[in-house]
């Protein structure tokens, strides 16, 4: 028996449907593999990293620059979450929509929160970071660094004096606007002394993506190059 001619006239339509679908559900699938494994979307929520990074500013975090052995290096800004070295641990267990928020974040489909901060890496693991304070340049294993490509303009490389050691597995980082971050300097009284864990690094700030006027790249300066201790690039790998 042959099909009505009703059947055959709606059969391409229904299966322009299921096509199109299918496609929406691939590219969606795509997208969040992306996001979670990959690179992570994020907005600026503050002027610490001025001018580097302004308020608002989105940016994508390389989620494979540190994979499969490597590790920050001084002069990268990162993306990393502060629990435990900016923000104390939360006494509560976290419960079912701690779970589901986190899995959120992951995906890129929920805001990254508070406990997310973007700076730059100073110092790394065996380096010592050391400041006199105002009018006096930071200094990383005895050789002073010239901040001048990065540092937010009328602003010193640290208005307050400190002298650090960073432990293994550790970061010391600080924001380009340095009158206006609260960064390691601010933690180092604390618990973890300000000391970002490698492990809680998100991922390196590579791209300015949105506004589109300020689409840029963010390369690791060349301050960095002459400092002794690991050949000059931060790589403890």
């Amino acid at each position: 028996m042959e099909p009505e001619a009703e059947d055959e006239a709606e059969e391409p339509g229904r299966s322009r449907s299921r096509d199109l679908l299918l496609l929406a559900g691939i590219c969606l699938a795509a997208l969040l593999l992306v996001n979670a494994f990959v690179a992570r979307p994020f907005t600026v929520p503050s002027g610490s990293m001025e001018d580097t990074l302004r308020p608002g500013d989105r940016l994508l975090a390389n989620q494979l620059a540190y994979a499969f052995g490597g590790h920050p290096q001084r002069g990268d800004v990162v993306v990393f979450d502060g629990t435990g070295s900016f923000l104390r641990d939360s006494a509560e267990p976290p419960g079912v929509w701690d779970d589901l928020r986190s899995v959120g974040r992951d995906l890129g489909l929920v805001p990254a929160g508070d406990a997310v901060y973007v700076k730059r890496v100073i110092g790394v693991a065996g380096d010592r970071v050391r400041s006199t304070g105002p009018g006096a340049p930071l200094t990383v294993n005895g050789v002073p660094v010239d901040e001048s490509g990065y540092l937010a303009p009328g602003d010193q490389p640290s208005a307050v004096a400190f002298d650090v050691l960073v432990p293994d597995g550790k970061l010391f980082v600080l924001g380009d606007h340095r009158s206006a971050s609260r960064d390691s300097r601010d933690h180092l009284g604390e618990p973890g002394g300000g000391f970002v864990p490698e492990d809680k690094v998100i991922g390196r700030a590579d791209w300015v993506v949105y506004p589109f006027s300020r689409l840029t790249g963010l390369d690791r300066p060349a301050a960095f190059t002459a400092i002794p201790g690991t050949g000059g690039r931060g790589d403890q790998g």
